[in-house]
């Protein structure tokens, strides 16, 4: 079966579940573990995006004591953006306790062309929105991008979902490999748009 919703946490009464919405990615990044494994703690990531709300839904039920729903997966949660707002809705009209979160590499307002940070308005409480980068030389280098300008789109993404409401932390990930990333730049970049700044160690193997 595949999996659409999963724990990182070996408790049997996790209160952080994530949901795996896709495998497409508009980007290819150098870190990403998909490159290197197939699955997250035991739970296989894979899957050819053939499923429906009821399958999320299902899959949620098995996980009673969330609290917090974040959208991430191995591939970028907005590509399937009706999806990810009909779960949303879903949560909010349901379990409107629980918080919400999505894990994106930006690209969303580029993608459709609108601001679809406004469009989650109210829908997701926050954003960790990968920044990676300093400029956007290096951002290519590391991301590998399939779309155009992709450094300044996402650093546009991040100001969208500031001006949305949406709690935002942009982050980088250095421990990768010997590429050195200018940590405090990014951070001052970060704040410039309104955001929090994280920078997540890598880790070796992931969860």
């Amino acid at each position: 079966m595949y999996t659409l919703v999963y724990s990182i946490n070996q408790d049997k009464s996790p209160e952080t579940v994530y949901v795996n919405l896709t495998n497409a990615c508009t980007n290819s990044c150098v870190f990403c573990l998909r490159e290197q494994k197939d699955d997250v703690c035991g739970a296989e990531m894979w899957h050819d995006d053939n499923y429906t709300l009821e399958d999320v839904i299902e899959q949620f039920k098995t996980f009673p004591s969330a609290k917090e729903v974040v959208f991430c997966g191995y591939g970028e949660p907005f590509l399937k953006k009706d999806m990810m707002k009909s779960f949303c809705k879903y949560l909010r009209q349901n379990h409107p306790e629980i918080k919400i979160r999505v894990n994106t590499n930006g690209h969303a307002n580029a993608i459709y062309k609108t601001n679809v940070a406004e469009e989650f308005k109210g829908l997701i409480d926050s954003a960790s929105i990968s920044l990676n980068s300093s400029n956007a030389k290096q951002y290519d280098e590391i991301c590998n991008p399939k779309i155009e300008n992709a450094y300044d789109e996402v650093k546009k993404f991040i100001k969208a979902c500031v001006e949305a409401g949406i709690s935002v932390s942009a982050s980088v990930v250095t421990g990768f490999d010997e590429r050195e990333i200018d940590v405090a730049e990014c951070e001052e970049i970060a704040k410039s748009l309104g955001a929090k700044f994280r920078n997540r160690e890598f880790i070796t193997n992931g969860y």
